[in-house]
């Protein structure tokens, strides 16, 4: 079951590193100001675009594959029907603590594998409106 209660969102929001899988060169777009957002609140964003150089000043990788220093959350900023293949980079890894869909993504069964593997799995949750509401 996704994390809902505001005790187990501050628990994530603790975690230091983001990994944002969809990170967007393009400013007014969520997946472009929401990371800097995080960024400005203190946290260390590492943007994950196979088509983009840099984001928000910060070197992009390609894939959470290429990510070569720990990562506490990925924040999903890409369709629903590509959480699966993003879960299964994430269960790859032994380093992440959550998984986050943002706003309107959801996929269920990815989120049971992630909670299997014992790791918090929160959807359909802005991460920028959640920081803003509990920090």
């Amino acid at each position: 079951m996704p994390v809902e209660a505001d005790e187990e969102l501050r628990e994530i929001l603790q975690h230091e590193t983001i990994a944002v899988v969809g990170c967007s060169t393009t400013p007014g777009k969520a997946a472009h100001d929401i990371p800097a957002y995080l960024r400005d609140a203190g946290y260390s964003i590492i943007p994950v675009n196979p088509y983009a150089e840099e984001v928000l000043g910060i070197e992009a990788v390609d894939s959470l594959a290429d990510v070569e220093e720990p990562i506490d959350i990925v924040d999903v900023f890409r369709p629903s029907e590509e959480v699966p293949g993003i879960v299964d980079a994430v269960l790859d890894r032994e380093d992440v603590d959550a998984v986050w869909l943002q706003l309107g993504i959801t996929d269920d069964a990815a989120g049971e594998r992630v909670e299997a593997s014992g790791r918090q799995f929160v959807q359909d949750k802005c991460l920028k409106v959640e920081h803003a509401r509990l920090a």
